[in-house]
């Protein structure tokens, strides 16, 4: 099956917003429109959907985060398809719209990273040509609002 890719438009942002919500990260789509507003047109980011029956059934995001230590590589921030059709070759067409996006940029490799309990999405990735090359930990810290006085 192929799926048609396509970059995100701003009509999208209830579909993003449910999808982001079914992978497990709550979103409004006054959230996603604010998002996708911030995330359009910025060259190092693209937000690719994929169409199946004329409704958005999946999302990619993929970047090219700015490591000084490494050569020039993306990343997918973010890959979801809708449970209901999932297995019908669409995170396939998303993830070669990211490859093919990163390959125009001049990215040499693609990365992605995957929360450790998502067995099912390592899976799909090693099948996609993606290896494992290291651990880590996440940490994170919170940075205080500045408020206006």
């Amino acid at each position: 099956m192929t799926a048609p890719v396509r970059w995100a438009l701003p009509e999208d942002a209830e579909r993003l917003a449910a999808l982001s919500t079914e992978l497990g990260y709550p979103m409004t789509p006054e959230e996603a429109a604010a998002r996708l507003r911030e995330l359009t047109g910025h060259p190092d980011h693209a937000i690719l959907v994929a169409e199946s029956d004329g409704c958005v059934a999946g999302w990619v995001q993929v970047s090219l985060p700015r490591i000084f230590e490494t050569p020039a590589r993306a990343e997918i921030a973010g890959l979801v398809v809708d449970e209901t059709a999932r297995g019908r070759g669409i995170g396939r067409e998303l993830v070669a719209a990211a490859v093919s996006w990163a390959r125009d940029r001049g990215c040499l490799a693609i990365r992605v990273r995957s929360n450790v309990v998502r067995e099912r999405a390592h899976a799909f990735y090693r099948r996609e040509g993606f290896g494992g090359i290291k651990t880590q930990v996440v940490l994170e810290k919170a940075i205080e609002e500045i408020k206006p006085e």
